[in-house]
């Protein structure tokens, strides 16, 4: 048996032709989606997302306002910025790209921004409204973009066993409220597995699907995997290339054994990461309509 490849970047490009045909509706009534991306310091991975956000704002005719401030930026001059972009109408979605310094309190940076702005949905107002359904905040961008790939895939989760493997704020959490909203394309049944889960392929076995957000690389095996089930693989780890060379990319599954037991699987990369950066779009460009 092989899996169906699930091509999160064949779906990204879906996303993004739906998100720049709102863009031309909202032009063509005198307005423009504006999205402020802030990186403090210099960091190479950062400036790297950073740079991807700014050119795909270009691609989908999106104003970006990219922010690089230096690495000894303090809270208050932080704050000020922010505050500056809560009050700007030409912006509708602020983030400020994670890890910052250490000097920076980035709790505090995420209740500084204003929630209608908020477009990666940290701000503890759009959490709370994710958690109880309301569905004028946001979604926070992978966990939403897991579920835009199970959708265009054909998978309805409705009636399913979902098993997530991590509990983080960024994946873990927030997908298991998403996965089990009282509302189409979710009513799965949810089981969150994690560090301190005895025994966790007794329950990924139960999976119909099955979500790893652990961080671990190529953790799950696949004797961890019901046969024909959906596997997403959210991870994203650089490991030592044995062939020298730049380092490889995997995910949290062991490909080349669940793509022999699963019924659908996305790879690494090309799966869950497109998805992620076609949201935030999404989620400007519905910022901008509300406004």
């Amino acid at each position: 048996m092989s899996a169906k490849i699930i091509d999160g970047k064949a779906i990204s490009v879906m996303v993004n032709e739906e998100t720049k045909a709102r863009v031309e509706a909202l032009k063509a009534r005198g307005k423009q989606p504006g999205l402020a991306v802030i990186l403090v310091g210099e960091d190479p991975a950062s400036q790297v997302y950073v740079k991807a956000k700014a050119k795909k704002c270009e691609e989908l005719g999106i104003f970006s306002d990219k922010r690089v401030l230096p690495a000894d930026t303090t809270m208050e001059e932080l704050l000020k910025l922010i505050d500056e972009l809560n009050h700007d109408p030409k912006i509708h979605g602020i983030l400020v790209q994670s890890p910052p310094p250490p000097q920076i309190d980035e709790e505090a940076v995420i209740a500084a921004i204003d929630p209608a702005k908020d477009v990666d949905c940290f701000h503890e107002r759009n959490v709370g409204k994710l958690l109880i359904g309301k569905t004028d905040g946001f979604a926070p961008c992978t966990p939403y973009g897991v579920m835009v790939l199970l959708e265009k895939s054909g998978i309805d989760p409705a009636g399913k066993h979902a098993v997530i493997i991590g509990r983080s704020n960024i994946v873990g959490k927030p997908l298991a409220a998403l996965l089990m909203q009282k509302t189409k394309g979710a009513n799965a049944t949810v089981t969150v597995v994690h560090s301190g889960t005895k025994n966790i392929a007794e329950y990924t076995r139960q999976a119909d699907i099955l979500i790893a957000a652990i961080g671990k690389p190529e953790f799950v095996t696949g004797d961890m995997i019901k046969p024909g089930a959906t596997v997403i693989d959210v991870g994203i780890n650089r490991t030592p290339n044995p062939d020298g060379g730049k380092d490889k990319l995997v995910g949290d599954v062991n490909f080349a054994q669940a793509v022999e037991v699963a019924g659908a699987i996305t790879p690494v990369p090309g799966g869950v990461g497109p998805m992620t950066i076609a949201i935030l779009m999404h989620n400007t460009v519905t910022a901008c309509e509300r406004a």
